[in-house]
Parts: structure tokens; sequence; C-alpha cells
């Protein structure tokens, strides 16, 4: 962890987290969080392994630069991408989206799941 604001929060070994600010969160296994993230009220479930850096996929696993989430659970091997929005900003209460969906309020990304670069929930 290098310059990160953590407030009431768990996180566990082998996360990487740069520059980030974490309230009120649980932080998984080998979870990644890139720089200026906010992460509030939230789970995520980490990963199952580290990518290697010669990958070529368009959003890696873990959680971009500049990612805002609150009150959402995170699944394991997520890839969200850079400047993503993940807080229910419609205020739905129960609703299925393209790898994620909310219950009771709360945005529920699934396992595995790609959002990409921009995505806004």
């Amino acid at each position: 962890m290098l310059s990160c604001k953590l407030g009431h929060s768990l996180v566990a070994e082998g996360s990487v987290i740069s520059d980030a600010e974490i309230e009120g969160s649980i932080v998984g296994l080998r979870s990644i969080i890139g720089k200026g993230c906010k992460i509030n009220r939230s789970i995520l479930m980490g990963a199952d392994y580290y990518e290697k850096d010669n990958i070529k996929e368009s959003v890696r696993i873990g959680i971009g630069d500049g990612t805002v989430i609150d009150r959402a659970i995170i699944d394991k091997n997520a890839r969200i991408g850079r400047h993503v929005t993940i807080r229910n900003i419609n205020n739905l209460k129960n609703h299925d989206g393209e790898n994620y969906f909310i219950r009771d309020g709360i945005v529920i990304v699934t396992k595995g799941a790609v959002i990409p670069d921009g995505t806004k929930i």
C-alpha cells in the first residue's frame, strides 16, 4: 500500500493498493486497486491469482485507476476498468444488467465480470 487513506476497513494480504481512499470496506485476498480510486461501504472479494504483465486483456483483473465504488459487492476475478463509477446512480431497488445486478439497492458485480473503462452503474 502506497499513499493510501484507510478508515474502518480490513485489507487482506497480497493486496496491491496505490494512492486510494478506502472507507468502511473489506478488501479481499490479492485485490489490485489502482491510483485515485475511492471505495466506500463495499466488499471486494479479491482474485484467485495475479495476472502476468504480458497479458493482452483490455481490462486487467482488479480495479482500474480513478474508479469510484460505493455500496457494492465485487466478486472474485472481476475486471473493472479505469474511471468507472459503481454506486447505483439511478437508485434502483432491483435491476439486472450486463455483468452486474442490483438487489435491495446494492450493486453486485459477478465473478469474472468485465466492466469497461468509463462505465457508470
